[in-house]
């Protein structure tokens, strides 16, 4: 169990480090196409990149695997559209930092012990000394970073519902279709104006290419660590940005910046390495050989959305803490 949660930590860590790299990357195009241009560029790029690596099998969802889909699908469509807007007005940082509390509530209402709710305090902490947020004035660009924050939330949630009812990334790839798609509009109007050129296109394009990997990155991680470790470990994101802010947007970094990130890494090495009861993280005995969650693959190729009713219950697969099957 514990080389499992070591190698999620691991995978968590890569996936943030290309979400912030993306997001760096996209922010060089907002003078040319804005942030829904990036957005729909983004999209695009993602679901194309997933589909060819999930190829689902849409005929064969169930309504119990295509709501949670569906929901998804709009999570990310107003989840990313709002993180771009605040980007783009009040910074790239405090937009992080504002958005990461959205895991680190959901990392707050799941915690059990003393010590959770003192490290989901101290990474706060931690977050707040890294940017020391102010006073803006941009109440739109706060609040358009506090609705990303809501949506990382239900990001985290439904990935989870969706692990434990769909095999691999294929819930991910519909989801980010069925957003893209929307956003077809918005990628056609900019189009016909002429606002895609080179440079603009091919920033938003490496966005998207950076965010694509996350979206199966997380479906891995989640199959490793609880709900709560992964809100608690997203505190890392405004470290990330504000290094991803310094290399790729040469925005240097103060000294109380360092500060933060001090404070916020080690919370996570030290949330990390404290040992957990068995009850507190995902079991790994219940699935039988041959499959992560039951049952074997070609059960799942024929569409069933569980084995059995025992198997998909077994464990420590409950609705606070489900296993997933990516």
């Amino acid at each position: 169990m514990r080389s499992s949660r070591l190698g999620g930590l691991v995978v968590m860590l890569g996936s943030a480090t290309c979400i912030q790299a993306g997001a760096a990357v996209g922010a060089h195009a907002f003078a040319t196409v804005g942030p829904a241009g990036v957005v729909a560029v983004r999209q695009v790029v993602a679901a194309t990149a997933l589909l060819v690596a999930a190829r689902p099998d849409v005929r064969r969802f169930t309504w119990p695997q295509w709501w949670p889909t569906l929901l998804l699908a709009g999570t990310f469509a107003v989840m990313n559209l709002s993180l771009y807007t605040a980007v783009d007005r009040i910074g790239l940082a405090l937009a992080v930092t504002l958005e990461v509390l959205g895991p680190l509530m959901l990392a707050l209402a799941g915690s059990r012990t003393r010590f959770d709710l003192g490290c989901a305090v101290a990474a706060g902490a931690g977050v707040y000394v890294l940017v020391r947020p102010g006073t803006t004035g941009d109440w739109f660009g706060i609040g358009c970073a506090l609705l990303a924050a809501l949506g990382w939330a239900a990001y985290i949630v439904l990935n989870r519902v969706l692990g434990a009812r769909v095999p691999g990334i294929q819930a991910t790839a519909v989801a980010t279709t069925v957003s893209a798609l929307g956003y077809l509009p918005v990628a056609g109007t900019l189009l016909a104006h002429g606002r895609f050129g080179a440079a603009g296109l091919g920033y938003a394009a490496g966005a998207g290419l950076l965010s694509s990997l996350p979206y199966a990155l997380d479906l891995i991680a989640l199959r490793r660590v609880p709900a709560r470790l992964f809100g608690m470990f997203s505190s890392v994101h405004p470290v990330l940005a504000a290094l991803a802010g310094l290399v790729l947007l040469g925005q240097a970094l103060d000294a109380y910046e360092w500060a933060g990130i001090t404070i916020v890494v080690g919370t996570l090495a030290l949330n990390g390495l404290r040992r957990r009861s068995d009850a507190d993280g995902p079991r790994t005995s219940a699935a039988p050989a041959g499959s992560r969650c039951g049952g074997s693959p070609a059960s799942w190729r024929r569409g069933s959305r569980t084995p059995s009713a025992p198997t998909a219950r077994a464990g420590s697969r409950t609705a606070a803490a489900p296993r997933s099957c990516g």
